[in-house]
């Protein structure tokens, strides 16, 4: 992925370990676990703790670990304040995303469902990979997504984050209905 010249960043602390967030005059461009699969190199960005976008993602993060979110809010409703940058990502890439803030709290969807959702139902392992290279993790909610059984499966910030993310918004499985292929 190839990141704006101006990103700047700044890490703070969740119950699920350090986040690192980067925001640039576009904003927001990344939420990542550290050590997480697809960690960009922030050397050569700027660390700040003021920029007003990363401020505001780090209190959204806050409510959300604090559990000031309204349970019924999708990601989408709760960062109607902040902008999104997104353009690091393809066409394809940037649909799979914008997808993914509609899942509601408390639910999943499986990788299946979510490429019928965006019209391409046969798209399913490009969907996957899309999901995985998702570049604002828990904002633009990729743990929400499981597999078409309900297991869960693949998550770059570890399994063990999704599984904690997942009880944490005490998520139902969302299994697909009798007959509907994955």
């Amino acid at each position: 992925m190839q990141f704006h010249p101006e990103t700047c960043h700044k890490t703070i602390q969740s119950p699920w370990g350090a986040l690192t967030l980067a925001a640039n005059p576009m904003g927001l461009s990344g939420v990542w676990f550290e050590n997480q699969k697809h960690f960009p190199d922030t050397h050569a960005w700027t660390v700040s703790t003021q920029h007003p976008t990363l401020l505001q993602a780090e209190q959204s993060l806050n409510n959300y670990f604090d559990q000031k979110w309204p349970s019924t809010n999708s990601a989408r409703q709760a960062l109607q304040n902040i902008a999104l940058d997104l353009s690091a990502g393809t066409e394809f890439q940037k649909a799979v995303w914008h997808a993914l803030m509609s899942i509601p709290m408390g639910q999943t969807c499986s990788y299946g469902q979510l490429a019928a959702a965006i019209g391409r139902p046969m798209a399913v392992r490009a969907v996957g990979t899309a999901v995985g290279r998702n570049p604002i993790s828990i904002l633009v909610p990729c743990h929400r997504v499981i597999g078409s059984q309900g297991q869960i499966t693949g998550y770059a910030g570890g399994i063990w984050r999704k599984q904690a993310l997942l009880k944490f918004e005490n998520a139902s499985i969302n299994l697909p209905s009798a007959g509907q292929h994955q």
